[in-house]
């Protein structure tokens, strides 16, 4: 089984992504959920947003850095939107890294200074017409193409946050659809 540090997005640490960590919890794999917002929840993107260029970009992401400390380096690390800025920086830069899952975004890999490092395994998962992640989808291809070991998967629809299953842009069926995907991923790091 796997240990999966998954971040949160950028509308905190929702019933949502406490359940998607709770079904890979069902599954037998150990999954830390840090609270980078410190309980705060955002009823919207933009409250999100402005929360963090509030609190700053930055220091949300290096809290996230700091919060694989106390764990040990063979993590699958994962990221919902805002959360893959922390998960894809640890995934890149933290030696041991068993693979990382980047959800609803994806950083160019140039942004942490060293290349995808071989053999650490990589998901990306968005929607298509999603304008959010259509920004990343050039970011998505090129590590897709570049990394040994990497699968981008485009679903139907525009709904970013697809996968918390507490707000309106749920999507069951790809939710499903991921689910089934990451668990495969899982088995597999």
């Amino acid at each position: 089984m796997a240990e999966v540090l998954l971040y949160h997005h950028v509308q905190g640490l929702t019933d949502g992504v406490r359940a998607f960590a709770d079904d890979l919890r069902r599954d037998g794999h150990t999954v830390h959920t840090p609270d980078l917002f410190d309980g705060r929840t955002f009823g919207s993107l933009d409250e999100g947003m402005g929360f963090v260029r509030e609190a700053g970009f930055d220091a949300l992401r290096e809290r996230g850095v700091a919060a694989a400390e106390g764990l040990g380096p063979e993590l699958v690390y994962a990221g919902l939107s805002f959360g893959v800025t922390a998960a894809q920086k640890l995934a890149q830069t933290r030696p041991g890294a068993r693979g990382a899952l980047l959800m609803h975004a994806c950083i160019p890999v140039t942004e942490y200074g060293t290349p995808w490092p071989g053999g650490v395994p990589v998901q990306i998962h968005g929607k298509e017409g999603d304008e959010f992640f259509a920004e990343d989808l050039p970011a998505a291809r090129d590590l897709a193409a570049s990394a040994s070991a990497a699968e981008l998967f485009l679903y139907p629809g525009d709904q970013h946050l697809f996968t918390d299953a507490s707000l309106d842009d749920f999507d069951a069926d790809a939710y499903r659809l991921l689910l089934e995907r990451v668990r495969t991923f899982l088995a597999s790091v």
